[in-house]
């Protein structure tokens, strides 16, 4: 089984503006945020995605 088109996780600075359902990880800062970011990448085997300087979704396409 696959998982195509979908959101797989969302990484935020601003939990307020990240809706729930999803595997959230919340950061201090956009360093911490760029860092998750680029492991989840690997990890899920998916693309980090920026929605706006506190938000980024890590997506497989």
């Amino acid at each position: 089984m696959t998982i195509e088109k979908c959101i797989l996780a969302a990484i935020t600075t601003n939990p307020k503006k990240i809706p729930s359902g999803l595997a959230v990880f919340h950061c201090d800062s956009k360093e911490e945020m760029e860092s998750f970011a680029a492991n989840l990448e690997a990890i899920l085997d998916g693309i980090a995605h920026s929605l706006s300087d506190e938000m980024l979704v890590i997506v497989r396409h």
